[in-house]
């Protein structure tokens, strides 16, 4: 590439990591390199066995505790945020990738594990040709003012206010 482009995908409804991790498929299927920090998540998705295939083109690393989605955040899930931001940083700062997803970073900044300054800190060291893609509910208008392209997932309608949980290869 010759020029890489922040990307945004936030919003209340249903897609946005769906759209990141297609975008990974993509630039997989034009032999770049995508690095993945997923600031949130533990555990085994559907969407780490899939990308597993691809894993001389994709690298993903999960770095959430598994237990914190609300209140305040433990020592050990503010650590974990950072680890997850020193991954990052280094991923960008190598111009290995090609592709850089900050998975969940809109929620880590809203949950307060992140600040606002580290993910705009992460725009600002990004190289020229690397793409950085943001993903999470309630980005701040900094980042999105920051971004070259905002995406709102807006929902209108979602099955599970009829109770259905999230299913296997299809939300988790």
């Amino acid at each position: 590439m010759e020029k890489g482009y922040v990307q945004v995908y936030t919003g209340n409804g249903k897609g946005k990591t769906t759209a990141a991790f297609g975008l990974s498929l993509r630039a997989a299927g034009a032999g770049f390199k995508v690095y993945i920090a997923q600031f949130m998540k533990q555990g085994g998705y559907s969407e780490l066995k899939a990308l597993a295939r691809f894993d001389d083109l994709i690298t993903i690393e999960q770095f959430g505790t598994g237990k914190f989605t609300v209140g305040k955040p433990t020592d050990e899930d503010m650590a974990a945020a950072g680890r997850c931001l020193d991954a990052i940083r280094q991923a960008l700062l190598s111009a290995e990738y090609d592709v850089v997803i900050m998975e969940e970073a809109a929620v880590a900044e809203k949950l307060g594990v992140i600040l606002t300054d580290d993910i705009l800190d992460m725009i600002r060291i990004k190289p020229k040709k690397t793409e950085l893609v943001i993903t999470g509910r309630g980005v701040s208008e900094q980042v999105m003012a920051a971004a070259d392209l905002v995406t709102e997932m807006k929902e209108i309608k979602h099955y599970y206010q009829a109770g259905v949980q999230a299913r296997a290869g299809i939300e988790k």
